[in-house]
C-alpha cells in the first residue's frame, strides 16, 4: 500500500513513521510513505499557498491549485483503488472498521493535511475527498490525524505487524497486561499480578480476558 500525504510540515511526520513498527514496514517495502509540500506547487516567488477567506473572518486559507496539482502528481496516472481523505471537523467518524476496509480496498491513499483555516472547499469537492474526523476535537493542522489514519490502516496490511505480534481484533486481548516480576514493590506496597494469569489453566485465562474486556467495554 501506498500513503500519499500533502503538508506544509512534512518534517513533524517522519520522527513517527520511519520508527518502529512502520518504519520496518516501510523498509520490507510492506507499505510506501510519500510527502508532497504545497509550496513546491505555487507559481508564488515567495511559495506563499494561503490567501485571507472571502467573507471576512480571522486567519488565512490555503490555496485550491496548490493542493490539487500535489495530489494529481501523487495520484499519476492511477484512476482505480485510490482514495482522496480530506481532514475536517464535520467530517465521519474514522474507525478501526474503516481501517480494516481500506486496508483491502485500496492500494493508494491521499491525505489532504490543511492548516490555519482550512483548504479551500472547492479543493476537496473537485477531488471528490472524503471528509474525516479522528475524533470530537478540533487540532491546528492535519498531519496528526495522517498519522493516526496511517497506523491504524498499516497494521491491518498482513505482515506489518510480524510474525510474532497479531491484530489485537482477531483475539481476545484484556485492556490490562501484565509481565515480571510477579510481585512489584513500590513505595512499601506490593502490587501482584492476577493469579489467574500465573496458574497455565487457558480457559480461565480466556475467561478473564472476555471480563476484563466487558468490563472495560459493557
Amino acid at each position: 500500500m501506498r500513503f500519499h500525504i500533502i503538508s506544509l510540515f512534512p518534517d513533524t511526520m517522519r520522527a513517527y513513521l520511519d520508527d518502529s513498527i512502520i518504519g520496518r514496514a516501510q523498509e520490507d517495502k510492506k507499505l510506501t510513505i510519500k510527502y508532497y509540500n504545497p509550496r513546491d506547487f505555487t507559481k508564488d516567488k515567495h511559495a506563499r499557498v494561503d490567501k485571507r477567506p472571502y467573507g471576512g473572518g480571522p486567519g488565512m486559507v490555503l490555496e485550491p491549485e496548490p493542493y490539487l496539482k500535489a495530489v494529481a502528481k501523487a495520484r499519476g496516472k492511477k484512476t482505480k483503488r485510490v482514495k482522496v481523505v480530506f481532514f475536517a471537523t464535520d467530517g465521519k467518524q474514522f474507525t478501526n472498521v474503516m481501517a480494516r476496509k481500506w486496508a483491502k480496498q485500496y492500494d493508494d491513499i491521499i491525505f489532504l493535511s490543511g492548516r490555519y483555516e482550512g483548504i479551500d472547499a472547492r479543493a476537496p469537492k473537485i477531488l471528490k475527498a472524503e471528509k474525516i474526523s479522528v475524533g470530537p476535537y478540533v487540532l491546528t493542522g492535519g498531519e496528526l490525524p495522517a498519522m493516526i489514519v496511517i497506523d491504524a490502516v498499516a497494521r491491518q496490511i498482513p505482515g506489518v505487524l510480524g510474525s510474532f505480534e497479531s491484530v489485537e481484533e482477531e483475539r481476545t486481548a484484556s485492556p490490562d497486561v501484565y509481565t515480571r516480576p510477579e510481585v512489584l514493590v513500590w513505595k512499601k506496597r506490593k502490587y501482584k499480578v492476577p493469579a489467574v494469569l500465573l496458574g497455565g489453566n487457558h480457559k480461565l485465562i480466556e475467561e478473564w480476558k472476555n471480563m476484563m474486556l466487558n468490563k472495560k467495554h459493557p
